[in-house]
């Protein structure tokens, strides 16, 4: 179930999300969102419109509280929750434990699972960020646990949402990933529309434009093979936004046209009047302002009573008055600037988004040489815009109105004291002066240091701009890597892989389709064949630390003992053992090269204990002291003398590998007392 709150926000940003919830959420549901989806165009109707089914949703919560069926009276119960979230939280919270309480009595997981991502979306809209997080994780754990597909992949939607209103965008991504393929494998052609629509938005969120397109383009194809017209409406609408941001003005002016015919035509008048401002705002930077004035009304010219549009009328509002100072008609820009601010009055909710009709304002008196009333507004579009320095503006103000007051009451003493001395009121004047040019010194220094302060805060907020840009850029090359990992790794195992096995069977064909009486011939192909499969094993080890960032402790483990295994069946008159001593952390974790190394180590130690040693028994020892891994591998073979020895290729790679790892590898070994390879990491 997706929720509303991020839904609504994203109205105001022009952009145009989709959102499914379950085909059953109740009446009301069912009313405004047929077909399991729901249209961001509605989304601002039902806020308006579920006011008005309070009375209804109490008469349903009394029908389902005297319902006998258990199951049926829980699954109510979640339907009429959602519905209170946006009417009543508090009852919404109260039916929502009262449904999961008696889910758990009545041991109904399904509805369990329903009514904690419900809790959820209570969480969101309530502004409890982290505890919606928690419940949409715990019933996607349910989801998954009691294999309920159809909550699964609204529980991944909603995490996706989450953590797209925390502008995580690459954790959104991977949820809205994650949920498109599950979609394509149990899902609906529809359903795949709505998760490369929000996965594109995901991109213009990321301002990479051109990956924005393929998604957006793609699910619009998919909405007119359906003739889903409202979903294609979105689609045209987020196509053209990004078309724009390209610089591709005149194709997004075609996409938005293409918007528009289909928007009338469905009656969608949300989406329709948001599109024109849309398409007013692409004449407006391609110059051509005329249209972009007609587009303008027409997006004002709603009928009597539409009111679910607000802040869009405002931005609007703000359009004009910018474009009729950019055709030096600063009055009629101020008309269309006082209908917004009167916007305002009547919705003070909206008043965050009035710092660009305060700066346009602010021109357009300026134009008209009304310095006073341009102040005045170039000072709100700074309150609003920088929350930061709204406290310190207004106290600079409060300063210079004192400072005014005690200047005129001055002047006032200065007059009564002129009748007396002639002499003492050009003293006055003379201090007059000079506070005065000390004012005025002080007044430029307090604006300049503002000024100074605010530029140094956008400076700031460039620099983590491009801070972020270079994460994501760095993002999307590890991925680029990754991919380039596992496509080298499918390779070795397809090709490689394949032309070993080729091998060993092409010497077993040899050895029985013809009678070889050649004893020395056929132990050389029982060599090659032996050492082909063993390569064909080291092939494998590769590939597994190919396809690793990390390796943890309890696969490395894993690894080793599946060695260990092979190499008692190689020999199983030896004695093998394996032992992680408790002081080992268990949640290390190794980069693949690490893991690779230390793998590698340990079985080219085990294969020369059976090789050379002559042994009967093999340990493997891992301990930990303090930050350092410390691994044994001992035999109680012939043993020999470490310092008279030739290090073969075997121990000599062991050392360089050991090196490799920022690690050290020691042997100690006697006559007739076996051998000990020691590796601390």
């Amino acid at each position: 179930m997706l929720y509303i709150r991020f839904a609504i926000n994203q109205f105001f940003k022009k952009a145009s999300a989709n959102f499914i919830v379950p085909k059953d959420i109740s009446i009301l549901m069912l009313f405004l969102y047929p077909k399991m989806r729901i249209k961001f165009s509605s989304l601002l109707v039902l806020f308006f419109v579920s006011f008005s089914y309070s009375q209804n949703l109490d008469s349903l919560l009394t029908v389902a509280r005297s319902t006998k069926d258990d199951s049926t009276k829980i699954r109510m119960l979640n339907k009429i929750a959602f519905s209170y979230i946006f009417n009543d939280t508090d009852k919404a919270l109260q039916i929502i434990n009262e449904g999961k309480s008696l889910a758990k009595t009545a041991e109904f997981n399904f509805g369990l699972t329903e009514l904690t991502n419900t809790h959820g979306i209570y969480m969101d809209v309530t502004g409890q960020s982290d505890s919606a997080n928690y419940y949409f994780s715990r019933a996607l754990k349910l989801s998954r646990d009691y294999n309920f597909k159809s909550i699964e992949v609204m529980c991944i939607n909603n995490l996706g949402m989450f953590h797209w209103n925390r502008s995580e965008f690459d954790e959104a991504l991977r949820y809205f990933f994650e949920a498109l393929k599950m979609n394509d494998n149990d899902g609906s052609v529809q359903g795949r529309s709505v998760y490369l629509n929000n996965i594109g938005l995901i991109y213009q969120e990321m301002n990479l434009n051109e990956k924005a397109l393929k998604y957006h383009n793609e699910a619009l194809e998919i909405r007119e093979q359906l003739n889903l017209e409202t979903d294609q409406v979105a689609s045209l609408n987020n196509i053209g936004i990004n078309l724009k941001d390209l610089g591709r003005i005149d194709d997004a002016i075609m996409a938005y046209k293409k918007a528009l015919i289909i928007a009338e035509r469905s009656q969608n008048l949300i989406d329709y009047y948001r599109v024109l401002d849309n398409l007013a705002n692409a004449y407006y930077n391609n110059g051509d302002y005329n249209l972009a004035i007609e587009h303008y009304l027409k997006a004002l010219d709603k009928p009597e009573g539409f009111v679910a549009d607000e802040k869009g009328s405002l931005s609007t509002f703000s359009n004009l008055t910018s474009l009729y100072n950019e055709i030096n008609q600063p009055r009629t820009a101020l008309n269309y600037a006082n209908k917004g601010f009167d916007l305002i009055k009547k919705f003070p909710h909206i008043e965050g988004m009035s710092a660009d009709l305060n700066l346009h304002a602010a021109e357009s008196y300026y134009m008209l040489r009304d310095f006073k009333k341009a102040r005045t507004h170039t000072a709100k579009f700074i309150a609003v815009k920088d929350s930061i320095f709204s406290d310190r503006n207004a106290q600079a103000v409060a300063d210079l109105e004192v400072k005014y007051d005690t200047e005129k009451k001055e002047k006032e003493i200065l007059k009564q004291r002129a009748n007396l001395a002639e002499q003492e009121l050009t003293i006055q004047k003379k201090n007059y002066q000079v506070y005065g040019l000390l004012g005025l010194a002080f007044i430029f220094g307090v604006i300049g240091y503002l000024f100074f302060n605010q530029q140094k805060l956008k400076n700031k907020q460039l620099q983590k701009e491009n801070e972020l840009k270079d994460a994501l850029i760095k993002i999307e090359t590890q991925n680029r890597l990754q991919e380039q990992r596992l496509q080298i790794s499918r390779d070795l195992h397809d090709n490689i892989g394949a032309q070993l096995t080729f091998i060993i069977s092409s010497i077993d064909n040899l050895k029985y389709g013809f009678d070889i009486k050649d004893e020395k011939l056929t132990s050389k192909l029982n060599k090659i064949s032996e050492f082909t499969s063993e390569t064909i094993y080291e092939l494998r080890d590769t590939i597994w630390a190919m396809n690793k960032n990390e390796i943890t402790f309890e696969d490395l483990q894993s690894r080793i003992s599946n060695y260990i295994d092979k190499a008692h069946v190689y020999d199983d008159h030896i004695q093998f053992s394996f032992d992680v001593e408790d002081s080992v952390n268990q949640q290390k974790t190794l980069s693949s090269i690490e893991g690779m190394n230390i793998h590698r180590i340990i079985q080219e130690a085990i294969h020369n204990s059976l090789k050379h040693a002559s042994a009967t028994e093999i340990k493997v020892r891992i301990k930990q002291f303090k930050e350092q891994l410390k691994i044994t591998i001992s035999d109680n073979g012939n043993g020999f003398d470490v310092n008279s020895v030739k290090k073969g290729s075997g121990l000599t790679n062991m050392d360089k590998r050991a090196k490799h790892i920022g690690g050290e590898l020691a042997m100690v070994s006697e006559q007739n007392s076996g051998t000990q390879i020691i590796l601390k990491v």
